[in-house]
């Protein structure tokens, strides 16, 4: 581990469509599992890892986030127009002070290492953007194809069978190379591709995808260890 970040953007500006009909009334993140919402799942595990300090995006249904977060020390940067991860991460980047930051989802359950911790170990100087994925045979409520592939000598690929599971460490000078407002770290992560500059950590435990209401049983039974 080499100057890795103590600072998180956390997403929590989406529709939540797939969530439909859960998230009509409300905020994906707001979503419990076992009792506690996804969103405050996912800052425990930032502030276990060892996060000192977050901003959170919103947009639908964002007053409800902001009064959820009311007693909280995180930055809220609410959007007007939903501005898509890059753009989340481009409009928030304000709130920092290092150079490189975790970004994450909140739409997961986790089960083994505590993820930021996980990835936080191998981040190293040698890359722009670390990304944590796990394959796909390893994890539950996610089907094929998977995002990703890594080849034997370490080339990043597109498609493959390494899903990714929402958290990064990526360097901030990156969002200021892109000259639109709106745009999904998706546009990032081609680029690095292409330079060479994108590499993985193969988490060892296991994820949930919580984006589907179906899932939240999955999620659930990976807390309660009724599924391996």
């Amino acid at each position: 581990m080499r100057n890795a970040p103590d600072e998180l953007m956390l997403f929590a500006a989406g529709f939540g469509t797939r969530m439909q009909p859960l998230t009509d009334e409300t905020p994906k993140p707001l979503i419990e599992v076992a009792g506690q919402t996804l969103l405050d799942r996912t800052l425990d595990l930032a502030l276990e890892g060892g996060i000192k300090k977050i901003a959170v995006n919103t947009h639908y249904l964002g007053s409800a986030i902001e009064k959820h977060l009311k007693d909280s020390s995180v930055d809220i940067f609410h959007e007007q127009n939903i501005l898509d991860t890059g753009g989340g991460l481009k409009n928030a980047s304000s709130a920092f002070n290092g150079s490189t930051v975790f970004t994450s989802n909140s739409d997961a359950i986790w089960s083994g290492e505590n993820p930021f911790l996980f990835l936080a170990k191998h981040w190293e100087d040698d890359c722009d953007a670390l990304l944590l994925c796990a394959q796909i045979s390893n994890i539950h409520g996610r089907e094929k194809p998977g995002d990703f592939d890594l080849s034997e000598n370490g080339t990043i690929n597109r498609a493959g069978n390494l899903v990714y599971l929402g958290i990064q460490i990526i360097r901030l000078s990156l969002v200021d190379e892109v000259s639109e407002s709106v745009f999904s770290l998706n546009l990032i992560w081609d680029t690095l591709i292409e330079r060479n500059r994108l590499k993985v950590a193969t988490y060892s435990g296991q994820w949930c995808d919580v984006g589907r209401p179906e899932n939240i049983v999955f999620g659930e039974q990976l807390l309660e260890r009724k599924i391996v």
